[in-house]
This record gives structure tokens, C-alpha cells and sequence, in this order.
């Protein structure tokens, strides 16, 4: 039997993840095909604009808000609150924003390879 066939990774065991201004990114599960971690983000931020490459990606909110700002110009934008899922697409540019005074904490899956996270100048073009 593999020996990694079952990890439990606690909260002192994760790993730093890449930075976008405004979200702190912990991973607990990096593959060649998957990341899952713990992210926070503090009251009132707004994130840098970025995609995940080939990766799609599943945010669950555990508390606080969540608004995702995409397409564009930026110009759509998804609130969500604890409970929820938002499912972001591959290459698709965004940014999140907390709009409350309070902070929020997710918990992010990704599926696919390549680079995590590619951090842009602005949303796609409008």
C-alpha cells in the first residue's frame, strides 16, 4: 500500500502559496494534478487582478463575503456568502474583494497543471 495513499495536513503543516495583493493563500495539498488549501482575506481588500492558467478552481466560503469581480472590463461581478461555492474557469481573469468590515476565510480547490496563479495589469479587455 502507498504510504501517501491518506495525509492529514493540520494547520501548522501548510504551506505558503503564491501571493496575490490582498489574499493570503495556505496550501495543505499540492499535486502535479490538484491544490486545495485555506485562504484569508482581510475587511474591506480588493485583490490584484489574476487567472489560474489551465486550472479550474472551486472556492467554498466558510465566513465573511466574497465578491468576485470578471469579464469584461470587470464588469460582472458574484457575491457570495458562508455555505457557498463559486466555480471559476480556466484563464478566466477576476478579482476577489471582501466588501464587509469583517475578514473571510475559504477553502480553494484547484484541478489541471501549470502555474497556480499568473498575476495581470487589470481585468480583460471591456
Amino acid at each position: 500500500m502507498d504510504a501517501g495513499a491518506v495525509r492529514r495536513v493540520r494547520p501548522s503543516e501548510r504551506a505558503r502559496g503564491d501571493r496575490t495583493q490582498g489574499v493570503s493563500r495556505e496550501a495543505a495539498v499540492d499535486t502535479d494534478g490538484m491544490w486545495a488549501g485555506f485562504v484569508t482575506t482581510d475587511p474591506g481588500m480588493d485583490s490584484g487582478w489574476h487567472h489560474h492558467g489551465d486550472l479550474e478552481s472551486t472556492i467554498y466560503v466558510l465566513s465573511g463575503a466574497l465578491r468576485m469581480e470578471f469579464g469584461p472590463g470587470g464588469g460582472e461581478v458574484m457575491d457570495a456568502q458562508p455555505g457557498d461555492f463559486l466555480y471559476v474557469a480556466p484563464h478566466v481573469v477576476h478579482r476577489e474583494t471582501n466588501p464587509t468590515n469583517e475578514p473571510a476565510t475559504l477553502i480553494v480547490a484547484r484541478a489541471g497543471s501549470g502555474d497556480p496563479v499568473t498575476n495581470v495589469e487589470g481585468p480583460a479587455p471591456g
